[in-house]
């Protein structure tokens, strides 16, 4: 396996398609999973604020991972834990940016417009590994961005679109940023998957912990008792997040940065289709455009050869 995910299209030989072993499965699993994930906290940030719902979900799934701690024990322990802090901080700024942007645009906008993290990805690699992007990458970036206009404008431009749809954008490239950052860090330090996952929600659930202190003070607003709400939690709990995360460390290290945006690339279909089956949401057909043209630009890159720009 080649340590960029550029390498690995330089390798597949034009017209020769790559197979899907079981870590690829299970990241096409997690797609279907995170494609819910935006109705879902919808819901939830429906009926708690958005720094209380964050939390609430890390500060539970750090509770259960408690025991995967133990993969610190040994005498580089101190450098592997800064270094998963980091990663953990990133993904808060990429939860905080999410479920902010999520709780102002609709679920259909949000699961297509995280999407452009696949066009984000080959350019992060450029910058953090030092991997160049073919031409064929970078128009396809250009094409998920035109994707990304056409959806966020499809009603008018009205009603919130700069905050929640760009905040929904910025999250995008920090998962870029993010996926790279967990290949070099488990190159680095061979941590454990879930011990990564640990030290990920444990610094998450602080950071949320501490944005809620500054943002409504000492004072801990009393739960919901719906069972919507508590459906949702443990859905974006145990799903979206303890199984999710577990399985995309485990995965950014066993195969290339854009490999994996690529797996997790059919998340926005399963994410827009539910919004508009559970959710009752509507999507103008310019809107449609737009999201399938963020999808196809996806899978566009992952299935050309680097040197075929």
């Amino acid at each position: 396996m080649q340590t960029g995910g550029m390498q690995d299209f330089g390798s597949a030989r034009a017209g020769h398609r790559p197979a899907l072993g079981p870590v690829e499965g299970l990241l096409l699993l997690v797609a279907v999973i995170w494609g819910g994930s935006y109705s879902a906290a919808k819901i939830a940030t429906g009926e708690v604020p958005v720094v209380q719902f964050l939390v609430l979900r890390f500060g539970l799934t750090f509770l259960l991972l408690l025991p995967a701690l133990r993969g610190l024990a040994g005498a580089a322990w101190p450098a592997a834990l800064a270094g998963a802090s980091l990663l953990g901080i990133n993904l808060l700024a990429i939860f905080v940016c999410e479920t902010f942007g999520v709780s102002l645009t609709t679920a259909s906008n949000a699961a297509f417009l995280i999407s452009l993290c696949v066009a984000f990805t080959p350019l992060c690699e450029w910058w953090l590994l030092g991997e160049r992007p073919s031409r064929a990458v970078l128009a396809a970036a250009g094409l998920s961005l035109l994707g990304a206009g056409l959806l966020a404008f499809q009603h008018g431009g009205r009603s919130g679109l700069a905050w929640g749809d760009g905040l929904m954008v910025m999250a995008a490239f920090l998962r870029g940023v993010m996926v790279c950052l967990t290949r070099r860090h488990g190159q680095r330090h061979g941590l454990p998957a879930l011990t990564v996952t640990a030290v990920q929600m444990g610094v998450m659930a602080l950071g949320s912990g501490l944005l809620m202190l500054a943002v409504h003070g000492p004072v801990w607003p009393p739960l919901p008792r719906s069972l919507p709400f508590w459906g949702a939690m443990a859905f974006l709990v145990l799903l979206c997040t303890l199984f999710a995360f577990f399985v995309q460390n485990h995965a950014a290290s066993r195969t290339s940065p854009s490999r994996v945006a690529l797996l997790m690339g059919s998340e926005p279909l399963w994410g827009a289709l539910i919004a508009v089956l559970w959710m009752g949401e509507r999507m103008a057909v310019q809107g449609w455009v737009g999201g399938l043209l963020i999808v196809v630009s996806a899978w566009w890159v992952t299935r050309r050869p680097a040197g075929g720009g």
